[in-house]
């Protein structure tokens, strides 16, 4: 199976069946890791006699499926939460994916971006309109005002954007982030439509929306902004790997880019997992994770694999 990249005409947020007979799982929830899912659905499906039935929606739309028995799993891009645990959630990780601000690659201040970055403390006063202009953020002499999307569903991935542009002060929460921006979309791919359909935009998207999913490339017309984690002003060496999604892959699993918004990913049941869900869940957990780097992701690393395989072979 071939997925679709940020400037495809497909959407990966909807519904993908693969339905070749026996026994079916079916999975809904986060958008970040859906293409991921997909892929091991496609190549467990061919080795074993399982068929899905997999669709977006957002983690918040996973968990309500599963709760409410109208899915076997549901993808999340965060931790469950002490009421969802406490409500019967049981969650294991399956890999780390990673959400970056993003513009448009005509952006009237591009190149000092791409040579400078943008600071966390940049980034929070962009989303929350304390600067209006890109002349205001960068040195240049500009004046075109800023024009901040943000998500309408269910995001994980914009809860995890709010609680990094809090820094290590309060988190923002989904609800103050969608009232101050200028535009709210549902789904990565929307957004990333949106940016690049806008030369003075800035929002967020996993990476598997910014990078070719082909080559690894910058091909499109969306780009990330590199962090300038200090905040001297500057990327240094340590700071400057945007090039490629390999070199970035890379750098998040060296440490080099926070968490968050680097983020672990988990699946989840009501309960323990169902007999097929559960035999998915060991194979995405053992043999599934020498699919992930290929396809724009962070594999979980050993230590962290063998307690996730220790929890669900104990269950709730």
């Amino acid at each position: 199976m071939q997925l679709a990249g940020a400037g495809s005409a497909a959407s990966l947020a909807g519904c993908t069946s693969f339905l070749d007979g026996g026994d079916t799982v079916r999975i809904s929830g986060g958008v970040g890791p859906l293409p991921m899912v997909e892929v091991w659905a496609d190549i467990y499906g061919d080795e074993t006699d399982t068929s899905f039935d997999i669709s977006g929606g957002g983690t918040g739309v996973g968990v309500s499926d599963v709760f409410n028995n109208q899915v076997d799993i549901a993808m999340m891009g965060r931790e469950p939460e002490g009421e969802e645990v406490d409500q019967g959630l049981f969650a294991v990780p399956m890999l780390i994916d990673t959400v970056v601000g993003t513009v448009n690659a005509d952006n009237p201040v591009i190149d000092e971006l791409q040579e400078n970055g943008l600071s966390r403390a940049d980034m929070e006063a962009i989303f929350t309109k304390e600067v209006d202009t890109w002349g205001e953020v960068v040195d240049a002499d500009v004046d075109e005002e800023i024009t901040v999307y943000g998500r309408s569903d269910a995001s994980a991935a914009y809860k995890q954007w709010g609680d990094f542009l809090g820094g290590e002060d309060d988190a923002y929460s989904e609800n103050e982030l969608e009232n101050l921006s200028d535009g709210n979309h549902n789904g990565d791919q929307q957004v990333a439509e949106a940016i690049a359909g806008n030369e003075n935009a800035i929002s967020l998207n996993n990476i598997n929306y910014v990078y070719d999913l082909e080559s690894g490339e910058l091909e499109g017309d969306v780009r990330p902004i590199p962090l300038d984690r200090d905040g001297d002003g500057e990327l240094s060496e340590e700071e400057d790997f945007y090039e490629t999604r390999d070199e970035f892959l890379a750098a998040v699993e060296a440490g080099q880019y926070p968490a968050p918004p680097a983020r672990e990913m988990f699946l989840a049941s009501n309960g323990d997992f169902d007999e097929d869900a559960r035999e998915f869940v060991e194979w995405v957990l053992s043999d599934g994770q020498e699919f992930v780097r290929d396809n724009g992701y962070v594999p979980l690393e050993d230590d962290r694999l063998e307690e996730a395989q220790d929890n669900l072979a104990e269950g709730p």
